[in-house]
């Protein structure tokens, strides 16, 4: 079953990090794309940032660019998102999803339907 559980969340005042983590099971974590996903209160489930399992390249909404950075572990087949510099703006529930790579075979792009089920996210909240 595939499984990826968020942790790391909380609150933080506007310009504080913090670094979430997600750890991924019950499936192979070679050949995937991991990405992270922002749902603020009323609006849609959107993309922030992604790593392909491949190459390790990544990607980075424009609004994170700068201020977040994706890293893999594929050994202990996790994916931490460190945030810095956070705005109120970034106040949502964090997810993380395993997704096929791009056409190309080796990115993450473009986000895709995760396998199996959202997990339960975790919040973060900035205070301005």
């Amino acid at each position: 079953e595939v499984q990826l559980v968020e942790s790391g969340g909380g609150l933080v005042q506007a310009g504080g990090s913090l670094r979430l983590s997600c750890a991924a099971s019950g499936f192979t974590f070679d050949d995937y794309a991991i990405g992270w996903f922002a749902q603020a209160p009323g609006k849609e489930r959107e993309g922030v940032s992604c790593i392909s399992s491949s190459d390790t390249s990544t990607y980075y909404e424009d609004s994170v660019k700068g201020r977040f950075t994706i890293s893999s572990d594929n050994a202990k087949n996790t994916v931490d998102l460190q945030m810095n510099s956070l705005k109120p703006e970034d106040t949502a529930v964090y997810y993380c999803a395993a997704y096929p790579l791009g056409p190309d075979g080796s990115t993450c792009q473009p986000y895709r339907p995760p396998f199996g089920s959202w997990g339960q996210g975790t919040q973060v909240t900035v205070s301005s």
